[in-house]
Order: C-alpha cells, then sequence, then structure tokens
C-alpha cells in the first residue's frame, strides 16, 4: 500500500491534485472540485489531531467492523459513501488557495513522520494505529482524485 510519509507517493498525490482545474466535473458526488479540497484538508486535519471530533454512536456501535473492511482492506473506497456532516463543504471556496493549503497538508507527511499523527480516536473507526492513519489518509485522498479523474 501506498503511503503518504514515502515522499514519492506524496508526491505522486500533488501531481495529480495539479491535473485538476476549477471545471474538473465529478464522476460522482454533490462536491464541486474545489469543496473537495476543502473536505480533504478537513480529513487530513483531522489525522494530524488539528480537527478534534467526538466518535458518534453509528462508530461506536459499527467503526471496528467498518474499520476492517474499509480502512484495512487494500481495495479502494467506494463511490457515494457517506459522509459525515462534519466533512460536508457547501459553501463557495477558492480553487487556488483550497489547492495550495491541500498541498501544504499533505507535504506535512514526510516532514513530520508518523509521530505527528494523533493519538486521538477517529470519529468514525476508532482507535487507529499510525500505520492506518497513513493507510486512510491516502485511500481518502485517492478516492477523491479518482471521484474527479485524476
Amino acid at each position: 500500500m501506498k503511503s503518504l510519509f514515502n515522499t514519492l507517493h506524496n508526491q505522486e498525490i500533488i501531481d495529480r491534485l495539479n491535473n485538476l482545474t476549477p471545471a474538473s466535473p465529478a464522476m460522482w458526488g454533490k462536491m464541486n472540485v474545489t469543496q473537495m479540497f476543502t473536505h480533504c484538508q478537513v480529513a487530513i486535519n483531522l489525522a494530524f489531531g488539528n480537527v478534534k471530533l467526538k466518535q458518534n454512536i453509528i462508530g461506536i456501535l459499527f467503526g471496528t467492523i467498518a474499520r476492517k473492511m474499509i480502512v484495512n482492506s487494500n481495495k479502494p473506497f467506494k463511490k457515494n459513501l457517506p459522509t459525515d456532516k462534519s466533512f460536508i463543504i457547501t459553501d463557495k471556496r477558492e480553487f487556488e488557495k483550497e489547492k495550495k493549503i491541500l498541498i501544504s497538508i499533505i507535504q506535512k507527511f514526510p516532514n513530520v513522520g508518523s509521530e505527528g499523527l494523533s493519538k486521538e480516536k477517529h470519529p468514525f473507526f476508532g482507535n487507529l494505529t499510525k500505520s492506518e492513519w497513513d493507510k486512510l489518509s491516502w485511500k481518502h485522498l485517492d478516492h477523491h482524485l479518482r471521484q474527479f479523474g485524476a
């Protein structure tokens, strides 16, 4: 599995982001490309512990099972998975600004290493290892880049 801590894999994600334009159409879902950038910022900031969300009841009941099926699988995320309201972005944003912020956050992975990742529970999946945070972050970015054809 690819890792955002690996500089080559990290650059691959950034190159894919740089292939997007404000007009890049979504192949599924409701977000536009700029909203996706902001959505991914929230998720990665959660991985670094910069965003703190409590585990919800659905996560408490099903998070461990879902973690095995989604995070620990080598399969990419399926289209149209449900999104927690904390991650939904509906307002208008500036494309270049949001892309630049997302890239700067992604570039933190190789610089801070796994010790920079959150020790908090994921709001749905519960306790994650450093490796699972990395894998989840990679798969989430890959999912949304595929959503926009990158």
